[in-house]
């Protein structure tokens, strides 16, 4: 049908993300560093959005459009309010750009700093967005929180060409995280996934999460699992 839906210019939109917080549907996100417009069935064609933009990049236009969907929208909002997102800028999904070793200055100093193995942002599953394009055919690494603090080569061993994720298998929801990592799985078909844990019984949730998210994909991602002890030990 032909309807009334907004359209973002991506020249002009600078990723403040003041028109996500003022769109009512959750019709906007922000991916890559720009706004962009989920699916027209989220956006009902009002306009919410457009005094919240400082560059002028939203206008009102009218094209060929899925209809505006309200339940869709309800059943969206039901979902953002039982695990709150965040549309800050410290959230947008970004790229590294990481120095070829070849190129890194070495000062030879015992103490001098090593490079970090970082190569996106955010790393927080809850923060993921399954559709930054970082993920595409990624190499992925699924770390408990603590594993990273216990084990001092973490960076190199485990982070080094990989895509990283983080989370606590105790103190968040284990279904969301499984929900979370099969979209990303069904959207994106990684290369591979590294899961690393603590060796306590509660990080093996962070386990179920991964080998479940598979079966609900229905994707087979080759799989590798590591486990530190509180002594820094790497025990497989």
């Amino acid at each position: 049908m032909i309807r009334k839906i907004i359209e973002i210019d991506q020249k002009k939109c600078n990723g403040c993300g003041l028109c996500v917080n003022a769109c009512h549907e959750g019709a906007l996100q922000l991916i890559n560093g720009k706004a962009i417009l989920v699916s027209d069935a989220y956006c009902d064609g009002l306009g919410d959005c457009l005094p919240g933009c400082p560059t002028g990049a939203i206008q009102i236009i009218e094209r060929e459009a899925t209809g505006y969907n309200e339940e869709l929208v309800k059943a969206k909002l039901a979902q953002k309010k039982e695990k709150p997102g965040c549309s800050c800028p410290g959230t947008i999904a970004a790229m590294i750009k990481k120095t070829p070793a070849g190129e890194r200055q070495d000062s030879g100093d015992i103490g001098a700093e090593r490079p970090s193995e970082l190569r996106q942002w955010p790393i927080q599953l809850n923060l993921i967005n399954p559709q930054a394009s970082y993920l595409q055919n990624a190499d992925l690494l699924v770390a408990a929180d603590c594993t990273a603090y216990a084990y001092a080569s973490f960076h190199e061993k485990f982070m080094k060409d990989r895509i990283t994720l983080i989370g606590c298998p105790k103190l968040d929801d284990n279904d969301y995280y499984t929900e979370k990592i099969a979209e990303i799985i069904r959207i994106n078909h990684p290369q591979s996934i590294k899961v690393v844990r603590m060796d306590v019984p509660c990080c093996s949730g962070i386990v179920r999460a991964v080998k479940t998210a598979m079966v609900q994909a229905g994707i087979s991602v080759p799989y590798s699992e590591g486990i530190i002890d509180y002594r820094g030990t790497l025990s497989c």
